[in-house]
């Protein structure tokens, strides 16, 4: 559960797990002073987490040599069909092409980008 709270300047959040906290905020065009991630950036943030601890434990799992992983996403919101996160993985070391090829099949089974890949609901609870 995360829990945001307003924060005294203009539009800046305060979110927290209630051990861990972050700011979001808007940015200056918006009204805001860009202290802190964009919504749609902690979105982007969420997944690309997801994506990179999801390849690292199925290499370890699976003993490939997997010494480090950059994963850089973006929303793009443009396409009249709907959004998409374009995704880019940067495996830094030299990784044979077979496990590069399974560890990019892997990303599918990422539980974020599951979540996100099903029809979504919203519910408000009193």
């Amino acid at each position: 559960m995360i829990r945001a709270e307003s924060q005294p300047e203009k539009f800046r959040v305060r979110f927290t797990n209630g051990e861990q906290s972050a700011f979001s905020d808007a940015t200056p065009d918006k009204g805001g002073s860009g202290a802190g991630f964009r919504p749609h950036e902690l979105l982007e943030a969420a997944l690309a987490s997801c994506m990179n601890m999801t390849l690292r434990m199925h290499a370890e799992k699976r003993g490939i040599p997997l010494v480090e992983v950059s994963v850089t996403v973006t929303l793009d919101r443009t396409p009249q069909e709907g959004p998409v996160f374009e995704y880019r993985v940067d495996f830094g070391d030299l990784l044979s092409e077979e496990d590069m090829e399974e560890l990019l099949r892997v990303l599918e089974t990422c539980p974020v980008r599951s979540t996100l890949s099903k029809a979504l609901r919203f519910a408000l609870v009193e």
